[in-house]
C-alpha cells in the first residue's frame, strides 16, 4: 500500500473520529457533560496525547535516521566507484575493458533503482552482471609489485562496493514496526473523538478540526515517505551517481 493511500486512510480515521464525536454529543445524556466529567476526560486525553507525541517523535526519528543512512550509502557508493575507476586507470591500459564494465554496471544499477519509466517499479537487489567486473579484476596478471598492490586495492574496493549495494538492499525495508503506526492512529482517533464530543457544532470548529487532522496526516505521510527513500514523493536523488558516470573513464 502506498504512503499516500495509507495517509488518506489515517485522515479518514482521525477526522472521522471528530465527526463521530459530534454525533455522540447529540445522543449522550446531559449529565455526561458536567464539569467533573470534562476534567477527567481532559486529563485522560492529555495523557494519551503525551504518549502519542512521544511515539510520533520516535517514528519520525527512526524514519529520518533510515533515510539519512541510505542517502549516505549512495554517496559512499559514488565515491568508491570513482576511486575504483581511478585505481584501475593507474594499473594500466589492460583494465580498460573492466572500467567499461564498471560503468555499464552502474548505468544498469541506476536504471533499476530509478527507472526512467515511472510505471516500472524499482528493483533493489544487485544485478547478476555485477560479478563480471569483479571476476575480471581477479583475472588480472600483475607484472610487478606496483600492479599487484593496485590489483589488491581494486579487489578490496569492488568487495566494498558489492557489500554497500547489498546493504542498501537489505536496509530498504520498514525502519519501524507497523504496529507503532496502528497504535498512534488509534490514539489520535480517540483524541479527536474527545474533541468532537465537547466541541460546538459550527463551521469554525469543523474547519479547525479539519486543519488539525490534515496536519497530523501530513506528519504520518512524512514518516511513510522517509521510510521508502528510493520511491515516492521524498526520495533519494540519483544525481550523485549520474555525476559519477560522467567522471568514469577520464
Amino acid at each position: 500500500m502506498s504512503a499516500i493511500v495509507t495517509s488518506l486512510i489515517v485522515f479518514a480515521c482521525v477526522f472521522g473520529g471528530a465527526l463521530f464525536g459530534m454525533l455522540l454529543r447529540a445522543v449522550l445524556p446531559v449529565h455526561h457533560f458536567d464539569d467533573d466529567t470534562k476534567d477527567v476526560i481532559k486529563l485522560g486525553m492529555g495523557l494519551v496525547a503525551t504518549m502519542t507525541a512521544l511515539i510520533l517523535g520516535l517514528l519520525i526519528a527512526s524514519a529520518k535516521g533510515s533515510y539519512d543512512t541510505q542517502k549516505s550509502e549512495v554517496a559512499e557508493l559514488s565515491a568508491k566507484v570513482i576511486f575504483l575507476d581511478m585505481t584501475l586507470a593507474r594499473y594500466g591500459p589492460e583494465t580498460k575493458e573492466i572500467r567499461n564494465l564498471v560503468r555499464a554496471s552502474m548505468e544498469r544499477e541506476i536504471d533499476r533503482v530509478w527507472p526512467k519509466d515511472r510505471a516500472r517499479a524499482p528493483q533493489f537487489g544487485p544485478g547478476g552482471s555485477a560479478a563480471s567486473p569483479y571476476e575480471k579484476v581477479l583475472g588480472l596478471s600483475p607484472k610487478d609489485d606496483a600492479q599487484r598492490s593496485i590489483k589488491a586495492l581494486a579487489f578490496s574496493l569492488m568487495t566494498d562496493i558489492r557489500q554497500t549495494r547489498w546493504l542498501m538492499f537489505v536496509q530498504r525495508g520498514s525502519s519501524f514496526p507497523m504496529l507503532f503506526l496502528v497504535v498512534v492512529v488509534s490514539w489520535l482517533t480517540m483524541i479527536f473523538i474527545s474533541f468532537g464530543i465537547f466541541a460546538p457544532r459550527n463551521a469554525t470548529v469543523i474547519a479547525t478540526l479539519l486543519f488539525c487532522a490534515l496536519s497530523v496526516t501530513t506528519a504520518i505521510l512524512m514518516i511513510l515517505e522517509l521510510n521508502t527513500p528510493f520511491e515516492g514523493l521524498i526520495q533519494i536523488s540519483p544525481a550523485q551517481l549520474r555525476d559519477t558516470l560522467s567522471l568514469l573513464g577520464q
